[in-house]
């Protein structure tokens, strides 16, 4: 599943990156010290910085040695400020940088998650599916089942018991789900009771074996507060390559096939079929 995009950044001298970064600041520290170095040249050619006025002559109004020991002290000093203060504000805003995009990280990866499950919902499963996709674009084909699970009861419990309780018997029908499956598995909460779940490398037989232990894992009644609940499910399922596919075509033969469940009343899970679809 792709992530949020990320600005890429060309490696340099941190300090020339810092200047780039921040050209204002660098100009207004770079006259500041240009200022400062021209004041202390001209001050070191008119007066002898270590004589009292009155005991100069003309040849002390010059640079001396200890001046040019003092000018070069000064300038040393002025320059590794400058770079400092740089390399400060280079650290500051690669710090910042790397709050940012943790963040929108987060926010990104937030917003593919459904709240009460963690499971990922239909845009990341879309995004999951249209990753997969393309990274097998050049690789050979293989096959991978979805299978589109609509869970029946949760609606009457909702009315009786309280929306709370509805959600808490979701969380517990996702854990008795997480027991028939692989961890290679996705699982998806698409919207309400509908809920997907996508296996990689299976044949119609294995698919059809997972979709019955799915039905099977919802044999015994959930618990609640002592009270119990009923939970039955119907299941549609769609066996493609992975090419040439968007999420919403695979998902819409998912519909059909979970269509075709209901209508017939069958507990074990319904394939589409293209012949019969519609």
């Amino acid at each position: 599943m792709r992530g949020p995009p990320v600005k890429s950044h060309h490696h340099s001298n941190p300090v020339v990156q810092a200047i780039a970064e921040n050209p204002r600041a660098s100009l207004q520290d770079a006259l500041l010290l240009t200022g400062a170095m021209l004041i202390a040249v001209v001050l070191s050619l008119e007066y002898n910085l270590f004589k009292f006025d009155d005991q100069l002559t003309a040849r002390d109004r010059q640079i001396t040695l200890a001046e040019l020991i003092f000018l070069t002290v000064l300038l040393a000093a002025g320059i590794f400020a400058f770079i400092l203060r740089r390399l400060y504000e280079h650290r500051t805003a690669a710090a910042r940088q790397a709050y940012q995009t943790f963040e929108n990280r987060r926010l990104w990866e937030r917003s593919m998650r459904d709240p009460l499950t963690g499971l990922l919902n239909r845009r990341g499963l879309a995004s999951m599916l249209t990753s997969a996709a393309a990274s097998t674009a050049d690789k050979a084909p293989h096959l991978q089942t979805l299978l589109l699970i609509d869970i029946e009861g949760v609606e009457h419990i909702n009315d009786v018991y309280g929306r709370s309780i509805g959600d808490t018997v979701l969380k517990l029908v996702v854990e008795r789900f997480r027991t028939v499956t692989q961890k290679t598995d996705t699982m998806a909460r698409l919207e309400g009771t509908e809920f997907v779940i996508l296996t990689h490398d299976v044949d119609r037989a294995a698919a059809q074996t997972l979709g019955e232990r799915l039905v099977a894992s919802l044999e015994d009644e959930i618990l609640v507060d002592h009270h119990p609940h009923k939970i039955g499910i119907r299941v549609g399922a769609t066996i493609f390559d992975g090419l040439r596919r968007t999420p919403a075509e695979v998902l819409n033969e998912a519909d059909l096939a979970m269509r075709r469940a209901k209508e017939t009343h069958q507990t074990g899970p319904v394939f589409y079929n293209a012949q019969t679809a519609g």
